[in-house]
C-alpha cells in the first residue's frame, strides 16, 4: 500500500546501480519517505527537514569500516537513526552492532515488505531487530553491567562474589564454605572491600551495596543449607 509523502528521509548507503535504484524507488512508493542513494565516500546532505534514517548496505560498508565512517559523519547527521541491511547471519549482526550504534538490523533473506515495516518502525523511534538478536544483546549487556562499577571502586572478581553473598545474608563462615576458602581469608577480603568502598562494618557495607550496586550485582546462589 502506497503511503502519503512524508518529510522524513531515508539515505541508502550503497553502490549506485540499477538494482539499488529499484530498491530506493520501491521504498519511496511503499513508505512515502524521500529516499536517496549515496556511496560511502559521498558528502551526505545535511538539509533534513524531518527525521533521517541512514540505511547502510553491509556489502558496501563492512563492519570494520563502520566506526571510521560513523566518526566522519557531519555533526548535523550525528543524531540520525542508523540501520544495516544485507546482514548475513546472527554473528554478522553482532559484529556490526559492536562497531556502530545501529538501531535496526535487516537480514539478507528478509523481504522488501519486512524492510518497509522496519523502516517505518525505525523512523517512529523504535528498534528493529529479531527476538533472538535482542535476547543475545540483553544477555551481553547484563554481563557487562556486572563489571560496570569496577573502574570506580576497584573490586576484584573474588570481592564481587563476596559482597554478592554478603548481600544475600551469608555469614563469614557460610561465605567461606561457599567459596572453599578459610574464614580468615573471607575476613581479609572483607577488610579490603570495606577499605575500598570507605565503610567500617557490615551494616554500612550493606547500605553501600544497596545504594550503589544492588541492581547490577551478579546473582550468586546460596550454598546448600543456608536458610532464606
Amino acid at each position: 500500500m502506497k503511503r502519503e509523502p512524508s518529510s522524513d528521509l531515508v539515505y541508502i548507503l550503497t553502490e549506485q546501480s540499477p538494482q539499488s535504484q529499484l530498491f530506493a524507488e520501491y521504498l519511496n512508493k511503499r513508505t512515502g519517505y524521500q529516499v536517496s542513494i549515496y556511496s560511502r565516500h559521498s558528502a551526505l546532505s545535511a538539509d533534513t527537514p524531518g527525521k533521517l534514517l541512514l540505511l547502510i548496505d553491509s556489502d558496501h560498508i563492512n563492519s570494520d569500516a563502520l566506526p571510521e565512517w560513523q566518526d566522519q559523519l557531519p555533526e548535523a547527521l550525528s543524531k540520525a537513526t542508523l540501520a544495516a541491511f544485507n546482514i548475513r547471519n546472527m554473528n554478522h549482526a553482532l559484529e556490526a552492532l559492536s562497531c556502530a550504534h545501529l538501531k535496526g538490523v535487516f537480514y539478507r533473506e528478509q523481504s522488501l515488505e519486512i524492510i518497509c515495516k522496519g523502516v517505518h518502525a525505525l523512523l517512529d523511534g523504535e528498534l528493529w531487530m529479531s527476538r533472538e538478536l535482542m535476547a543475545r544483546l540483553i544477555l551481553f549487556y547484563r554481563k557487562s553491567q556486572n563489571n560496570a562499577f569496577r573502574p570506580t571502586c576497584g573490586l576484584t572478581n573474588r570481592e564481587i562474589e563476596i559482597i554478592s553473598l554478603l548481600k544475600a545474608g551469608s555469614s563469614n563462615q557460610q561465605i567461606a564454605d561457599r567459596l572453599f576458602v578459610s574464614e580468615h581469608t573471607v575476613k581479609s577480603h572483607l577488610y579490603n572491600i570495606f577499605r575500598k568502598i570507605n565503610v567500617h562494618n557490615r551494616i554500612q557495607a550493606l547500605n553501600w551495596i544497596h545504594q550503589n550496586l544492588g541492581p547490577i550485582l551478579p546473582a550468586i546462589d546460596k550454598p546448600r543449607g543456608l536458610k532464606n
